[in-house]
């Protein structure tokens, strides 16, 4: 599975190293080494996924990674050298899909790649294309929700919102990412109407609305829907 990457490294002799690695991979790669210039050629060259190191000179990953998500749905997967919790959670808050943490193998991180871009692939069903998680089926095409064959009923944001989280069960979405989702059905969102759209789909679908197995908090992170609950 390859793709078009634009890799984000200040350190010089890292980012050879990588761009070398990506391209026996077979992926086509672009490399910058400052964050204004990272912003400028991922909006220039739109690639499918960016490998964004936090530490860079004019404008931080953190920074670049915040306006991006604000732009476009690119994958992005954060290089950091950091590893406090906090830091990692303002990266994963800003929108980021994934983060590896310094040191890592490149075999860890191709397998970080192989995974975000598995995920992409299944945001994009093919036509007439079912998604299902557990006993919950979804129809982009046709526009409903199953629940053990039942019909639910679904306001637009509760839709959307379940349709990304069922084409990627078991992945942690923040309440900012869910968002994305959400702004092409509604005018206005905020993350208190994530929470709100959660609740109401937690009455629709779970067994106990106050204890829930299939659409679960991640605490300090979000939320996911277990591909493991019936």
């Amino acid at each position: 599975m390859c793709a078009a990457i634009l890799l984000a490294e200040d350190d010089r002799n890292q980012a050879e190293f990588l761009r070398r690695y990506l391209v026996a991979q077979g992926h086509q790669v672009s490399v910058v080494h400052d964050g204004r210039s990272a912003l400028e050629l991922a909006r220039a060259r739109r690639p499918q996924l960016i490998l964004l190191d936090v530490m860079m000179p004019n404008l931080d990953g953190v920074t670049v990674c915040r306006v991006l998500r604000e732009e476009s749905p690119v994958l992005i997967l954060m290089l950091t050298a950091r590893s406090a919790e906090d830091d990692l959670l303002i990266g994963l808050d800003v929108g980021a899909d994934d983060y590896v943490t310094k040191p890592y193998s490149p075999r860890e991180l191709m397998a970080r790649i192989r995974t975000l871009l598995r995920r992409a692939g299944r945001e994009t069903p093919s036509p007439g294309a079912l998604l299902r998680a557990g006993a919950l089926t979804v129809d982009p095409v046709r526009h409903t929700v199953a629940l053990d064959d039942a019909p639910v009923d679904c306001t637009p944001g509760e839709f959307a919102i379940l349709a990304a989280m069922v084409a990627q069960p078991d992945r942690v979405f923040t309440r900012p990412q869910l968002l994305e989702y959400t702004r092409g059905v509604e005018r206005e969102s905020t993350n208190r109407a994530i929470d709100t759209h959660v609740m109401n789909l937690r009455r629709k679908i779970e067994p106990n609305p106050r204890r829930p197995v299939r659409l679960v908090t991640v605490y300090g992170v979000g939320y996911k829907l277990s591909d493991a609950a019936h």
